[in-house]
């Protein structure tokens, strides 16, 4: 995703000739870590593109040139948070799928999410911001792992006793999840992990 430079801003807005592909990507990412930070401790609507190009030791131009807008850093830090969890579900196989296999898979998902846990208390603090993203039509370029649950859990050739057990797990994951940057912010990740990994097993298989 790569913007253009209004012509009244200064500086280069391209990097050195010498600059290659993994060059640029790990830049790109620098900018999303900073903003990360910034986002989560100022929040969005308080955090500039001049704030972040300082932290960075940039120029606004040389932030233009990997997004077209503040918007666009807030909308792929938002996107970081559905890759989590591909590796995890791409095993998914419909009419096999069980809580057994579910539970593995969810554990992965736990662990991966909870690696990165500062892009979830970015998505509570930063609700109202996201939400605005969404109804100017910002959309996802890729499948989203809610629809990814969502195939499994309607399909019939599962048992409809298993396919409620395994929507209230994933509930009450994503649930404890999204929460993990605000209401278990004193929990750390690990006992977190442990704690959420206990309760979607004893939804998935009670008594198991």
């Amino acid at each position: 995703m790569i913007g253009t430079v209004p012509p009244n801003l200064p500086g280069p807005a391209a990097p050195d000739p010498g600059t290659g592909p993994g060059e640029e990507a790990s830049t790109r990412d620098r900018i999303l870590d900073i903003a990360l930070e910034l986002f989560t401790e100022h929040g969005y609507e308080k955090t500039s593109l001049r704030q972040i190009a300082e932290r960075l030791g940039f120029s606004k131009a040389a932030i233009y040139y990997h997004f077209a807008s503040k918007d666009d850093i807030l909308m792929a830090l938002h996107m970081r948070l559905h890759e989590f969890g591909r590796e995890a579900l791409s095993s998914i196989g419909g009419a096999q799928m069980s809580p057994q296999m579910l539970a593995p898979l969810l554990d992965q998902l736990i662990e991966q999410i909870l690696g990165h846990r500062a892009l979830f208390v970015l998505h509570e603090r930063n609700r109202a911001a996201l939400e605005e993203l969404h109804r100017e039509g910002h959309e996802a370029s890729h499948e989203d792992l809610d629809v990814l649950f969502r195939q499994v859990l309607a399909n019939p050739e599962i048992a409809r006793r298993d396919r409620v057990r395994m929507a209230c797990s994933v509930g009450a994951v994503m649930g404890a999840l999204l929460l993990s940057g605000d209401v278990f912010a004193d929990v750390p990740s690990a006992e977190l992990a442990v704690l959420v990994r206990d309760a979607a097993r004893d939804l998935l298989m009670p008594g198991g």
